[in-house]
């Protein structure tokens, strides 16, 4: 009788082994692709640190894929449009890729890299549902919540590398790309449009009792006339400056002034004093007076911090656009990590459409997206909203979207 039930026991396991060892490797395999027998051996938060390497790299090498795709063929498609204009232009290659490319490569990619991390997010997270190495991860034992980390660490990464780039290479870049579009594309194309280089009747505030004028200013030669100033104290003048002429003095990073006539007032006296040539220190320089309004979209963000101190002491109608430009540089690149978050949310779930619905919901999503912060800025520029509201919106209003589906998804 024993040796019946010692064989009896023995066949059970013989039979339950291969069922045990099937049910490991598939999880195994759909979750690390690596040797079953290497993955027994190890622990569990071992094999977690190797699923979140899995996913992470993944989720980066699809996304850098997806921004070299998109970007050869942007890429192609300007090039082009603007076959001609280059060979007008008579650069070489290399001058055509130096000051034109370097700068619109990252104006471009910049633009539409939450929507590439949105695409990516989404495609990979999907394959890895339609194989079911999602379902594996979450029947070893791993919650959702743990699952979702390396999109947030990936998420987190990706936003850091857009903050730095908005902060100072995409002013640069875009500084480069419109440089050479005025001088060689828009110029020759269009003569006209360079009457808007030259500025008329320009008038605002240097500081609390003092005001500029300016007749005519031209920003490529940074020259003008019919300069003055004026400086009041109790609603009574005391200082008054014109001149006919005046440039800026690259060496001296000073406004050279022209035939300029100083009157000093006082109660009982005046006194004039004329110098043919006189070199003064202004709180603005010739970028201050382009009121140009890609101008905020050139300046790197300390430059643009400054900028905005200094219109607003003017009190110039387009601080709120300069307000927008601001907080976008610091709000565009959260998106990311809520867009990271709704697609890990919404590809994690194994359903029938596939890739393709995925896909599908994510472009809608996206596009709702633009809308909602196209809107907010319209309506901070030309409605009531505050700028900072309006920058925030669409990432408050995404961001409890992202909670509502993560806390909807099934675990």
């Amino acid at each position: 009788m024993h040796g019946q039930q010692d064989g009896l026991q023995l066949g059970r396991s013989a039979l339950s082994k291969p069922k045990t060892c099937i049910q490991s490797s598939q999880i195994l395999h759909f979750c690390i692709s690596l040797p079953s027998s290497f993955q027994l051996l190890l622990p569990l938060h071992q094999r977690m640190k190797i699923i979140d390497r899995y996913i992470l790299s993944k989720y980066l090498t699809t996304f850098f894929f997806c921004l070299i795709l998109f970007t050869a063929i942007v890429v192609v498609v300007d090039i082009s449009e603007k076959t001609n204009d280059f060979a007008k232009s008579n650069l070489s290659a290399y001058r055509i890729i130096m000051d034109y490319y370097i700068g619109f490569i990252p104006r471009i990619d910049a633009m539409l890299f939450p929507l590439f991390v949105f695409i990516s997010v989404i495609f990979f997270t999907s394959k890895m549902a339609g194989r079911s190495e999602i379902v594996a991860i979450l029947s070893s034992g791993v919650s959702f919540r743990r699952f979702l980390l390396p999109y947030i660490v990936g998420g987190i990464f990706l936003s850091a590398l857009l903050w730095m780039g908005y902060q100072y290479i995409v002013p640069k870049a875009n500084l480069k790309w419109a440089n050479f579009e005025a001088k060689y594309i828009d110029g020759p194309v269009a003569p006209e449009s360079n009457k808007s280089n030259y500025k008329q009747k320009l008038y605002f505030k240097i500081d609390s009792n003092t005001y500029v004028g300016i007749r005519g200013y031209d920003t490529i030669l940074k020259s003008g006339n019919g300069f003055f100033v004026q400086r009041f104290q109790n609603n009574k003048l005391l200082y008054n400056l014109r001149s006919d002429q005046f440039n800026w003095d690259t060496a001296t990073g000073k406004w050279k002034l022209f035939n300029a006539v100083e009157r000093r007032l006082d109660s009982i006296s005046e006194r004039v004093t004329k110098t043919a040539e006189l070199v003064v220190s202004y709180p603005f320089k010739p970028r201050d007076l382009r009121k140009d309004e890609f101008l905020k979209d050139q300046l790197p963000t300390p430059e643009l911090d400054e900028f905005i101190k200094l219109e607003r002491s003017r009190g110039s109608e387009m601080l709120n656009m300069l307000l927008v430009e601001r907080y976008n540089r610091d709000a565009i690149p959260v998106s990311v990590l809520i867009l990271t978050i709704i697609g890990a949310v919404l590809a994690s779930r194994k359903i029938r459409g596939g890739s393709g619905l995925h896909l599908a919901i994510g472009v809608i999503i996206s596009v709702l997206y633009i809308l909602f912060s196209r809107f907010s800025i319209v309506f901070a520029t030309k409605g009531s909203f505050t700028p900072f509201i309006a920058s925030w919106t669409p990432n408050i209003i995404f961001g409890l979207l992202a909670f509502y589906l993560y806390k909807k998804a099934p675990k």
